[in-house]
């Protein structure tokens, strides 16, 4: 048998990590040629896990190494070095394809059948009705996005549903982005990169809710970026979520921002009139509540916000309705939802609320001033303004001298750290946000 020279099996593995980067691990360099005989060319694994793991992806690659730094026809196979039954691992789980613990448990109520659509969301709707009898191949990727509570997660989930129903062996792998990139970062921790990359990079759907959260995070944006280009290349379905469009999420590469734009971006708007009253029949009959056609007509009024106010206003109507042994009528809903909010909430009101509560002037929220007695309560003012209204981050921060939306998201995740710290917070934010509830009004 011909010994193999280092430098050969040096442009072996070059080769393969140069033009197969998605195949290489990083226990490669543990690997031995032992030398060729006969044109084959024998490699040494360290265990049977490794080998398995060859022999299935990546025999073709090397062969095209070898036979790029041979210069001539030869084949590559795999041996094992010699290992006690203490050293064999278990099974190739860990090279295979398999959920991760934390993977998101799909809501049986978030189907199509359940989603109402109207004009708010036709678009969206077809395309994932589209999306979910052909993945992969129409509408990839997917963008999905909205203010809260107006569906993107029931819509996203609507279309895993139906996949995983068409095709039970489909490898759809449902999660939010913040597990996503927890993760990413144990699997770096632990060394376990190559198992995170194989797990994700093998889905045949791969569904990402929340993906703004991928803002400020570097090493996750260029991984998942190469996630992104593997699973679209071989054609694989991408369905991403998240509360403002591609352009407007906060420090997110340009290169992921592009190919974002390149498959459908669909907005869901907030529900007209006729799509609210529809929604309020469609979850009181979930609910198994029956519910007059005039309260239907009320509440549809009463609550234009988004979707999850309008399963609150029905929680609330059918929970006062059993207290108080009474049908659900008119007279009921005016008493349970008469505080609730028929306008659409300003920034300016919440401005003059908050200036008032905490005694400062609107003129000292809007300057560029950075003390904390004024920088607090602008902060505050942000987190409800991102609350409370449709307006995205960027249109927010204009109303407080101009501050781009980084600043916004900085300031709503400093006030939802703050209210888990601070005692004091959380009654100050709800007595503010009462009034301006009541302002509205």
């Amino acid at each position: 048998m011909a010994t193999i020279p280092s430098s050969i099996w040096n442009d072996v593995l070059g080769h393969v990590k140069l033009n197969h980067p998605s195949l290489v691990r990083g226990w490669f360099t543990q690997l031995i040629p032992t030398g060729i005989d006969q044109g084959v060319m024998i490699v040494r694994a360290s265990n049977s896990a490794q080998s398995r793991y060859l022999v299935k992806h990546c025999r073709d690659a090397f062969i095209e190494a070898a036979q790029a730094a041979l210069g001539r026809l030869v084949t590559v196979e795999f041996e094992v070095t010699q290992e006690s039954p203490a050293q064999e691992p278990d099974d190739e789980a860990i090279l295979a394809f398999r959920p991760v613990a934390e993977t998101i448990r799909l809501n049986e109520h978030f189907t199509f059948d359940n989603f109402v659509t109207g004009p708010c969301n036709r678009l969206a709707h077809a395309a994932a009705r589209a999306i979910s009898d052909d993945p992969g191949r129409t509408y990839n990727p997917f963008f999905v996005h909205g203010s809260v509570g107006l569906g993107k997660t029931h819509l996203i989930q609507a279309i895993c549903h139906a996949i995983r129903e068409a095709n039970p062996d489909a490898k759809c792998h449902y999660i939010s982005c913040e597990m996503f990139t927890n993760d990413f970062i144990e699997s770096v921790e632990n060394g376990a990169l190559h198992q995170f990359r194989y797990r994700y990079r093998n889905a045949d759907i791969l569904v990402i809710d929340d993906v703004q959260f991928l803002a400020a995070r570097e090493r996750s944006q260029e991984e998942f970026f190469h996630t992104f280009n593997t699973l679209t290349q071989s054609q694989r379905q991408i369905i991403l979520s998240a509360d403002c469009p591609p352009p407007e999420i906060p420090s997110l590469e340009e290169r992921l921002v592009s190919r974002f734009n390149s498959g459908l971006v669909a907005f869901l708007d907030r529900p007209c009139f006729e799509t609210r009253m529809a929604i309020i029949r469609k979850k009181a009959k979930l609910r198994c509540i029956e519910i007059p056609e005039d309260v239907v007509r009320f509440v549809a009024d009463r609550i234009d916000t988004n979707n999850r106010d309008i399963e609150g206003a029905l929680v609330k109507l059918d929970a006062m309705s059993q207290t108080e042994s009474k049908p659900i009528t008119a007279e009921l809903a005016q008493e349970a939802l008469g505080t609730m909010s028929t306008r659409p909430v300003s920034v300016s009101t919440i401005m003059e609320v908050v200036a008032s509560s905490m005694n400062v002037k609107v003129s000292d929220l809007q300057s560029k001033r950075r003390a904390k007695s004024v920088s607090h309560p602008r902060q505050i003012c942000m987190f409800l303004a991102r609350e409370l209204t449709t307006l995205s981050l960027e249109q927010i921060g204009g109303y407080f001298g101009g501050r781009d939306h980084t600043t916004v998201l900085h300031a709503h995740r400093n006030i939802t750290k703050l209210l888990e710290t601070e005692p004091d917070l959380p009654t100050q934010i709800e007595e503010i946000r009462s009034r301006v509830r009541h302002t509205t009004n």
